[in-house]
């Protein structure tokens, strides 16, 4: 199944990365509701190894997919990849990230220049390089070095600051664009640990991630999605929303990689849940039409 277009113009000039479309993005979401109407409207599958997807940008009609490849995680080898892929699933090029057992990539963000990049060790409260890589070169410059496992990062245009979030979403950080630090908060909500981030205008990330729910007879985990717009300035939760969405083997969606665009009617979301044979779905969102508040 083909992805189809978005339908009109003034929807095709919200590109990737403008502030116009992050803004849209959240105060779209907060219109989402357990109830909202997700519809699949296209299903790529990729066409090489993406061996453990993390984070995705879409740029124009290109992705960008980091991925941890797995050698052996106890003697910490493996290696960091972005894919660049085009809209059909086929492999643009493939850039290797990291160095030694730093090789764990995390959720993406693009600012409409670079795309920002964590690669942590494979454990909790480990240490990370946080790099921005040019999306037309496929060049990475390391910007700075974290005494944790930084999971997901995001770029405030706005304040001109980068967010990123541990190992499990349980601390929020605050650095200038050089790596400065400039606080850390704890996130208050347990609501799902975040996959992958994005800015989403007016100081608020958007974030999707997954809760894994145990029972007490040792079955398979029920795994729960879902969505939340943070206020990057305290860490509150402003919006917490499950994506009620599975794939056919009972992934739920938001488990891996996702991004998040506004198109002519609403949204359009992309996930990539699946490891090593995955494949991008894409759902429409309609109804939550509207100019930034």
């Amino acid at each position: 199944m083909r992805i189809p277009s978005l339908l009109t113009a003034a929807a095709i000039v919200l590109t990737s990365g403008s502030d116009t479309a992050r803004s849209l993005v959240g105060d779209r979401v907060l219109s989402l509701t357990r109830t909202s109407s997700w519809t699949l409207v296209g299903s790529v599958p990729i066409a090489f190894r993406t061996f453990h997807p993390q984070g995705m940008v879409k740029i124009g009609e290109t992705f960008y997919v980091s991925s941890v490849e797995v050698v052996d995680r106890d003697a910490g080898k493996g290696a960091g990849h972005l894919f660049k892929i085009d809209k059909a699933g086929n492999l643009l090029a493939d850039l290797r990230i990291g160095e030694g057992a730093v090789y764990h990539p995390g959720g993406l963000d693009y600012d409409g220049r670079h795309i920002w990049m964590p690669v942590a060790e494979y454990r909790p409260d480990s240490r990370s390089i946080v790099y921005r890589v040019d999306p037309a070169s496929m060049k990475a410059e390391e910007m700075f070095r974290v005494a944790d496992h930084i999971g997901a990062i995001v770029h405030d245009t706005d304040s001109h600051m980068l967010h990123g979030v541990s190992w499990g979403s349980r601390r929020f950080y605050r650095w200038t664009l050089g790596g400065a630090a400039r606080g850390q908060t704890q996130n208050s909500s347990h609501y799902v640990d975040y996959q992958d981030c994005k800015y989403a205008g007016r100081v608020r990330m958007l974030c999707t991630g997954v809760a894994e729910i145990r029972q007490a007879n040792g079955s398979t985990p029920f795994r729960l999605g879902g969505l939340d717009l943070v206020d990057l300035r305290d860490g509150r939760p402003l919006h917490q929303v499950p994506v009620l969405l599975w794939t056919e083997s009972g992934l739920d969606m938001t488990h891996n990689p996702s991004w998040l665009e506004p198109s002519a009617s609403g949204l359009r979301a992309y996930f990539m849940p699946e490891d090593d044979r995955s494949t991008l779905y894409v759902y429409d969102i309609e109804g939550q039409v509207g100019s930034p508040r």
